[in-house]
């Protein structure tokens, strides 16, 4: 570094500065320290800045689940936006099981990271309360649990009531829900929309017509198999997940309706090309991920601003031809 600064003519600091991206280095310091840096092929010594500073250039990110798609967009999303900074990302997966995170999530804060990004999959997020005076923490997907703290969540009761109503309104009165545990914040919160446009619509909600606790496509698949094989069918499906979808879509079909009406709550790959196509709740999984990113480095930078707790984003309904199919 003391040779960087010698060759653009500037001190060691001004050096850490430009290599630390501060936004109060001039464009001509900048210029000269970057041809310098080039020139010289220098390259900041991690290990040594790690050292100095007690902590990891780095950021953790703990996610349910990495060949999840929804998940695998948003963690992209977070390790561009953290690369641009000069920082790793370290990723690690919680799975299904709530016992496993605490374990899973405080292995990775002893690398002593600056920032944590997570998904709650346990009903209780108190024992991150002593990392939060020396980390700062952004919670994804679902609002944490007995803890204060931010997170970035997407309208999961709005789309859900959206979903439904647009069934309603395709004059759909028998309308299944399949979707993944209750004690899943997002999956609860889609529940009560689908009760509520019930509700509101003027309609009785049928108990026959509701499958939670179905995790994974296979157990999607079977339950809605199951339901279009009951004395008195759904004529529509709404599924709570992109996850199930992927599963319930090819059963029913190979089990005879493929043109049961149905809305997905997340779209995937190539649904559009999927004949009829599914309607389909647009999560936006990288907009999730920009903006918990954003939010993370605004508590690094500032960490006594005052901020709100809660983002939440929208999720436009996208209309497809599977909702205007023949009805069963």
């Amino acid at each position: 570094m003391r040779q960087v600064a010698e060759r653009a003519g500037v001190s060691a600091k001004s050096v850490s500065r430009v290599i630390n991206n501060d936004r109060y280095v001039s464009a001509d310091v900048r210029r000269r320290v970057e041809q310098a840096i080039a020139e010289l092929h220098y390259v900041p010594n991690e290990l040594a800045r790690t050292f100095r500073s007690g902590r990891d250039a780095a950021i953790g990110v703990a996610i349910p689940d990495l060949s999840d798609p929804f998940f695998a967009s948003l963690a992209r999303e977070i390790e561009q936006i953290a690369r641009s900074r000069g920082l790793a990302v370290l990723i690690t997966s919680l799975g299904n099981n709530g016992a496993e995170e605490q374990n899973r999530v405080e292995t990775l804060l002893r690398r002593r990271l600056i920032g944590l990004i997570s998904t709650p999959v346990a009903a209780d997020q108190s024992y991150l309360k002593p990392w939060q005076d020396r980390i700062a923490i952004v919670f994804i997907d679902r609002p944490p649990a007995r803890i204060t703290a931010d997170s970035v969540v997407e309208d999961n009761h709005g789309g859900a009531y959206a979903a439904v109503q647009h069934l309603i309104g395709h004059g759909h009165r028998r309308i299944a829900f399949i979707g993944d545990r209750v004690t899943t914040a997002t999956t609860a919160r889609r529940l009560r929309g689908y009760r509520d446009a019930l509700r509101d619509a003027g309609l009785a909600e049928d108990p026959r017509l509701i499958r939670i606790g179905r995790i994974t496509a296979d157990e999607s698949a079977a339950a809605a198999v199951h339901l279009m094989s009951a004395e008195a069918p759904p004529t529509a499906v709404f599924s709570s997940n992109a996850w199930s979808t992927i599963g319930i879509i090819p059963a029913l079909q190979a089990a005879g309706h493929r043109t049961v009406p149905l809305v997905s709550f997340g779209d995937f790959p190539l649904a559009a090309a999927i004949e009829p196509a599914p309607t389909v709740v647009d999560q936006n999984p990288a907009a999730v991920g920009r903006a918990a990113a954003t939010r993370l480095f605004e508590r690094i930078e500032n960490p006594r601003r005052r901020l709100r707790r809660q983002i939440v984003l929208p999720v436009p309904l996208i209309a497809r031809a599977s909702c205007c199919g023949a009805r069963i």
